[in-house]
């Protein structure tokens, strides 16, 4: 039988976080990702239907969790955190940033590491970066301390990614408004184990939606952690 996760669990923190300032960047990340919605098609309709590397087209939307499980992995860093993959996918981009957000050790990392390694993953393009959405999601100083005093660490399994409806129907209307930021929406839906001292430990599903820029001939970064309202 599973324990209950305790109150310090970082998995469930963040999730109060104020909506108006990331409303901003996905109303923005929506016309901008419209316009991927022909670029796929144009990808996938001329060729073997993958996207040619270096691209920033996106797989199929809707795509089943058996796809998406071949998506290039995170690649390991020597940091507390791993590296940001070198991935031009949105989807795939949007399940390793996902694992990244629900696993921690505060055993091995601080605080400040923690969000070091987080920052690695972000675009470089402050207009349409929100560091505050993400940042969000690591508890204060005080909160932290107190976790690490548990050995606090989890570790994240990600089922599946896929485009919200919301999403794929503003593709749909305005194709060519993604060409401005190359901005995707994704939704990550997957589960996270959390274990502390004693032999504590408990699971929990997890559900996170993305906003993910990937640049034509770019590597994807993430811009921001998006309002639950593109499910």
């Amino acid at each position: 039988m599973r324990s209950q996760l305790p109150s310090l669990s970082l998995s469930s923190y963040g999730a109060s976080w104020p909506v108006n300032r990331r409303i901003a960047i996905v109303t923005c990340a929506i016309a901008v990702l419209l316009a991927l919605a022909s670029i796929v098609a144009a990808v996938t309709g001329s060729g073997n239907g993958h996207p040619a590397a270096g691209t920033a087209a996106p797989a199929p939307a809707g795509s089943s969790p058996s796809s998406a499980e071949t998506s290039p992995k995170p690649s390991s860093g020597t940091g507390p955190l791993s590296r940001p993959p070198q991935i031009a996918d949105p989807v795939a981009f949007a399940r390793a940033a996902a694992q990244m957000l629900w696993s921690y050790d505060t055993r091995a990392t601080s605080r400040d590491q923690q969000l070091a390694g987080m920052r690695a993953w972000m675009t470089r393009e402050a207009k349409y970066a929100d560091w505050a959405s993400v940042a969000g999601q690591v508890p204060d100083p005080v909160l932290w301390s107190r976790m690490a005093d548990q050995d606090q660490h989890a570790t994240a399994h990600v089922t599946e990614g896929h485009y919200p409806s919301a999403f794929k129907q503003a593709l749909a209307d305005d194709p060519s408004a993604i060409t401005e930021a190359y901005i995707y929406v994704v939704t990550v839906n997957g589960t996270q184990q959390v274990a502390w001292k004693k032999g504590g430990s408990g699971a929990e599903e997890r559900a996170v939606t993305l906003a993910i820029q990937c640049r034509p001939n770019h590597d994807c970064t993430l811009a921001a952690i998006a309002p639950s309202v593109t499910q």
